[in-house]
């Protein structure tokens, strides 16, 4: 139960500290969903921020596990298309990130999942 807990405290975590970054780094962000062709960019970014922040507290605090994990699939599943298209991209750099970042919330999205 401990390790299931820490577990939890850490994966939620993840979330939110991805959530405070959108608004830390929203002009940084606002250009890179821009650059993805994401329509209303400032308004995505900060909208995903949130969802992550909320998502990310209600996963750590094991409040509304359920609901939080469903946000934040509302975030992943199209983030992961939309942003991680590696197969679209030509630099060997970019696609190498894109790909790993894709895998990475593949493994997110099971994850979530799961907490269901």
């Amino acid at each position: 139960m401990l390790m299931f807990t820490l577990g939890r405290v850490l994966f939620g975590a993840y979330f939110m500290y991805s959530g405070i970054n959108h608004f830390k780094d929203e002009k940084m962000l606002i250009g890179y969903a821009k650059s993805k062709g994401v329509p209303s960019s400032r308004v995505a970014v900060l909208l995903t921020g949130a969802m992550l922040v909320v998502g990310g507290l209600g996963i750590m605090t094991n409040i509304n596990v359920g609901e939080s994990s469903m946000l934040l699939l509302l975030f992943l599943i199209p983030t992961t298309f939309m942003m991680h298209n590696f197969w679209k991209t030509h630099d060997p750099a970019h696609k190498a990130s894109d790909k790993a970042a894709f895998i990475r919330n593949l493994a997110f999205i099971g994850a979530l999942l799961m907490m269901i």
